[in-house]
């Protein structure tokens, strides 16, 4: 069973930066990294699970909300079975829990990742 743990959040002031992390491990047999999309959630509080991220399992395709792009870069490294979220010029709004998930596709959907991470807490205040 595909495992992924998250890291690299904490607290940051309004225009700071912080990489997220995600490693996978467990992957079925025959399967690598390059198999998956990743995609990244965020969940504040009182707010649904919303779309932050995600990049396809060739790499070649990219997709990011509207609220973050500019900002945000996914990335990942196939070898190292890890991917990276990238946040700059971050905002209050940004504050949420991230997630990190794995599905067959990109997609905006819950529902379409089979794996997810547990979790990682942002905050951005001053």
């Amino acid at each position: 069973q595909l495992q992924l743990v998250e890291s690299g959040g904490g607290l940051v002031q309004p225009g700071g930066s912080l990489r997220l992390s995600c490693a996978a491990s467990g992957f079925t047999l025959g399967f690598t990294l390059d198999g998956y999309a990743i995609g990244w959630f965020r969940q504040a509080p009182g707010k649904e699970r919303e779309g932050v991220s995600c990049m396809s399992s060739s790499g070649d395709s990219t997709d990011y909300a509207d609220s973050v792009k500019g900002r945000f870069t996914i990335s990942r490294d196939n070898a190292k079975n890890t991917v990276y979220l990238q946040m700059n010029s971050l905002k209050p709004e940004d504050t949420a829990v991230y997630y990190c998930a794995a599905g067959h596709i990109c997609s905006d959907y819950v529902a379409d990742f089979s794996s997810w991470g547990q979790g990682t807490q942002v905050a951005v205040s001053s």
